[in-house]
């Protein structure tokens, strides 16, 4: 069973502060309610992990993730994504992601359209319900994003980390005073990684979101 989603989430942030966040796989599948990239296999492939708990029962995918694409002179990105459980349920997830300008200075917007294929259990909720649950994980997803965007600092974007060779200082000769301290090293490049407090699957929201479509599937029936 596949479902497409396209969608479209304002930033307040500017493109080059939101494709810092969207460049790197690792922040960008943390921004995934419960998912974590837990193995780098080589340059374009990852493995990771997507768990939730609601109630006492604990879901568990794990799976693969491999980078299509990257194009930092349009912000684009493009990746799929693969896992199973031990139930017997699988998912695919085909994503291609952009950033665009904003309507006014210092905002963007973060385009995507997912292509979610799933077999097993998972298919027997059918569309109906697959669709809902489907956008609530991407708007958790959307506003994971805008929050790692904004923690970021201007000078932690790709625009002005970059590492330009640097002009020596001059600095007079003199006999009387000590060596002058050396200059200090640049700083590392930040690690960016979503804030704990929403990174986590909010099951009671996918759960009401269920509840909403399975009443309004009843009362259309009877309608």
């Amino acid at each position: 069973m596949e479902v497409v989603l396209n969608k479209r989430y304002a930033l307040q942030v500017d493109v080059a502060q939101a494709w810092a966040v969207l460049a790197d796989i690792r922040a960008t599948a943390g921004c995934m309610p419960g998912a974590a990239i837990t193995e780098q296999t080589d340059d374009t492939h990852y493995k990771g992990t997507v768990k939730t708990k609601v109630g006492p029962a604990v879901m568990s995918f794990v799976g693969d993730i491999e980078l299509l694409g990257a194009d930092a002179a349009t912000h684009a990105l493009d990746l799929m994504a693969k896992g199973a459980d031990r139930s017997g349920s699988s998912a695919t997830m085909k994503l291609k992601a952009h950033l665009e300008a904003g309507e006014t200075t210092g905002t963007s917007v973060l385009v995507g359209q997912a292509t979610v294929t799933v077999s097993g259990k998972l298919a027997q909720f059918g569309s109906r319900l697959l669709v809902p649950v489907s956008d609530a994980l991407l708007a958790q997803f959307a506003d994971n994003f805008r929050a790692a965007a904004a923690a970021l600092t201007a000078s932690e974007t790709p625009a002005a980390s970059s590492a330009l060779p640097r002009a020596p200082v001059e600095v007079a000769a003199s006999t009387a005073g000590p060596a002058p301290a050396a200059a200090p090293a640049p700083p590392a490049a930040p690690t960016m990684e979503p804030p704990a407090q929403v990174k986590e699957l909010n099951a009671l929201a996918l759960m009401w979101t269920v509840f909403k479509a399975w009443l309004a599937g009843l009362f259309g029936k009877k309608a």
